[in-house]
């Protein structure tokens, strides 16, 4: 029996929908402006350029429905998006091969310290500080590929206490699912339990103590989320 210094940290695990069973999680993976609207409104080109991605941790993911507003910032924007969560890994994933892969799908945001986030953009630095901190991506339970399939249309919304901010299609996304996967695949060696957060729409925007989030995929699921 391995001897540890200290008790190993818990390993993060995600409900699936409809079972006891557990999603256990490897890495969370973000693609940066895969929609052009969103693009548009942070201030860059639409035009399909090569993706680049971000990292959060898995203890970032929460699946409580409240958001505790975090320390160190003024400015806390939503982001919705779909999650993508991987069954099965490797290295080179063609594109035509990558959707095997995929256990199932699930919806979440990337809540951002945006000025921070802001901050480092400026100065060339990473942008950790403003995107993975503590229960910085809300998630629903996962949705298997055997119950919904593979979405690449619908509707992807997120309402703020009632009022629609942002609204697209998952059509519209730049980089399409397995075109994220294959390209992760070549810089990275994907794994069951990697997440891969897939972008979001125009309509970014500052959330307060008290705020009701809801977000919606259609043909995947919906999240509730408080901040407090």
């Amino acid at each position: 029996m391995t001897e540890y210094a200290f008790t190993p940290p818990q390993t993060i695990a995600l409900p699936i929908i409809n079972t006891d069973a557990r999603f256990p999680v490897r890495r969370v993976y973000c693609i940066g402006r895969n929609y052009a609207a969103h693009a548009v409104e942070m201030g860059y080109d639409p035009d399909r350029e090569a993706p680049f991605f971000f990292q959060k941790n898995p203890d970032n993911l929460d699946t409580s429905g409240i958001f505790p507003y975090p320390e160190e910032t003024s400015d806390v924007h939503h982001e919705v998006e779909l999650a993508v969560m991987l069954g099965a890994g490797g290295s080179n994933i063609g594109v035509d091969d990558a959707l095997s892969h995929v256990f199932g799908y699930g919806v979440s945001l990337d809540m951002t310290r945006r000025d921070l986030q802001a901050e480092m953009k400026k100065a060339g630095r990473p942008w950790e500080i403003g995107k993975a901190f503590e229960r910085s991506a809300p998630i629903s339970p996962i949705y298997p590929v055997t119950k919904i399939g593979h979405p690449t249309q619908g509707n992807i919304a997120l309402t703020v206490n009632g009022d629609v901010r942002q609204e697209g299609d998952l059509s519209q996304m730049i980089w399409k699912t397995p075109e994220i996967i294959s390209y992760l695949s070549q810089y990275f060696t994907l794994a069951a339990g990697d997440v891969i957060l897939s972008g979001t729409p125009s309509g970014v925007g500052r959330v307060n103590v008290g705020d009701r989030m809801i977000a919606t995929i259609e043909g995947v699921g919906e999240l509730e989320v408080q901040v407090a």
